[in-house]
């Protein structure tokens, strides 16, 4: 049903509230341009049209490199289980609830392109904690294509748009994938029944890398994170993902906000796995590689609490677009891992959100900490709150926030473990690229699932994949697992004119 149309203002009207500048200052009109008469020339003194026509050619930021389409919510974190042994964290301690964010995002895609992409998802999540916010980001896999923050540039190029045609091309990817063997086990995540959720309320989050926990007592242990859904995984297959991408770009965002708006509030339990600090050099894995899982027969998964998104952004650009998650935000009682990735976007996450929002982003409603803050940090575009501070720099002599003395920092890194360290990334008797990708393939997926991961990896060699690449992605499957490998040889050949 239409809306009525809208009546001026008038001073005996109150119904409704005058239009006015972004000064707060009544304008004239919501239609017409001041003119010298009915025909024109528009007057340069029209200062709400300059103002209107100005901000519209800026109120676009940049979108993100890597998930820039996504959709998210607010929520509460809620302590089900005593993990204090672990960690003193303030948010994992007993009974506690905690406000959050979340955004869930596809990886390549952009703003525009389909909710249903092959593609994995993103899912970040900010925790407004008592000692500030906590990120954390990770994807709906619990491993990633590479290992080192050296290949990630070249990885994400890999899956975006061509140079000359600006096109997505499948012989980019399997160029790179199939010159890249440690991809083996997050391609076969990505092939398989996981790579195209049904919504986002049907997906798993993990944290894929691992991170450190540290308790009252000082004990350090290392950690990942496993977010399981609460509505059951579900997914969609390669066809009706194609239908569904013609029909409705949006699907995912416009379920999960729905869904949202008529109260089936999506929940996930939240799990860990734990491992003893002195378990990480002689593990059979190295356990800081991204590309690898630590099974769940070693360290089994450990319930910490459960999260649920029950509020609806009033303004998706502010809340969602602005939203800017960095794993270098670590509240006490959780620090990084020697994972090499990890490390590498300790410094990107931050350093993008600088460029693409302003050095200041972390003052916006989204990212603002609910603990309060007391930085040094000064000036810069777009600034509206004070440094609240006697002097812009520590230390000095007239007040002020400081830092606690060295001896009772929290002892949250690793670096007095440098041996440990050292021997973590030396070769563990199963380290190898294609041992974990063939045991889910012959283990984890039944008969159904195994046919298609074959149709769907077929399907996407045969969409313009050069001959020699192809010949590499079929050693590359025979690799994971010979009969995978022989069954999409089978297939892609099958359907090649000879």
């Amino acid at each position: 049903m239409s809306e009525a149309p809208r009546k001026a203002p008038s001073s005996t009207d109150n119904t409704i509230p005058a239009t006015t500048d972004n000064a707060g200052i009544p304008v004239e009109s919501d239609e017409h341009s001041l003119t010298v008469d009915a025909n024109g020339p528009i007057l340069l003194q029209d200062h709400y049209l300059i103002e209107k026509m100005a901000q519209f050619n800026r109120e676009r930021v940049p979108e993100r490199v890597v998930h820039a389409k996504g959709s998210g919510a607010y929520g509460t974190f809620e302590v089900t289980n005593d993990v204090s042994q672990f960690t003193k964290a303030d948010l994992f301690q007993p009974g506690k609830r905690t406000q959050m964010l979340a955004r869930f995002s596809t990886v390549a895609g952009e703003q525009g392109s389909p909710d249903t992409w092959r593609d994995p998802r993103g899912f970040a999540l900010k925790f407004y904690t008592e000692h500030g916010n906590y990120d954390l980001v990770g994807n709906n896999t619990p491993v990633f294509f590479v290992r080192d923050p050296q290949k990630f540039q070249d990885f994400i190029r890999s899956q975006k748009r061509t140079l000359d045609s600006a096109v997505r091309d499948h012989d980019m990817q399997w160029d790179f994938w199939t010159l890249s063997p440690e991809s083996a086990h997050m391609v076969t995540w990505l092939m398989g029944d996981r790579g195209i959720p049904k919504t986002y309320r049907h997906m798993n989050g993990y944290s894929s890398h691992t991170y450190m926990w540290i308790n009252g007592g000082g004990e350090k242990f290392w950690v990942k994170y496993h977010l399981k859904t609460d509505q059951g995984i579900d997914f969609l297959t390669q066809d009706e993902a194609d239908d569904l991408a013609g029909k409705d770009g949006d699907l995912h965002r416009r379920d999960l906000f729905e869904s949202i708006k008529r109260g089936d509030h999506p929940s996930w339990t939240v799990k860990v796995q734990v491992m003893p600090f002195d378990d990480a050099p002689d593990y059979r894995f190295n356990p800081f590689d991204l590309t690898k899982v630590w099974p769940h027969g070693d360290y089994p998964l450990i319930e910490v609490g459960r999260m649920t998104l029950d509020e609806n952004p009033d303004d998706f650009f502010v809340h969602i677009e602005q939203a800017a998650f960095e794993p270098s935000s670590m509240v006490p009682g959780i620090g990084p891992s020697p994972d090499k990735m990890l490390l590498g976007r300790l410094f990107s996450y931050p350093d993008t959100h600088r460029y693409r929002i302003g050095p200041n982003y972390q003052q916006l409603p989204p990212n603002r900490p609910r603990s309060g803050v007391r930085s040094y940090a000064k000036d810069g575009p777009m600034r509206y709150e004070p440094a609240h501070v006697a002097r812009p720099y520590a230390p000095n002599s007239y007040g002020g926030p400081a830092a606690p003395v060295q001896e009772s920092v929290d002892p949250a890194g690793w670096r007095t473990a440098g041996e440990m360290v050292r021997e973590a990334y030396k070769l563990h008797r199963e380290d190898d690229d294609f041992g974990q990708p063939g045991t889910m393939v012959r283990e984890v997926l039944d008969d159904a699932a195994r046919e298609r991961l074959v149709s769907n990896i077929s399907g996407h060699l045969l969409d313009g994949v050069s001959r020699p690449v192809l010949d590499r992605a079929l050693r590359y499957w025979r690799s994971v697992d010979k009969d995978l490998g022989d069954k999409v040889a089978a297939k892609v050949d099958g359907a090649r004119p000879s």
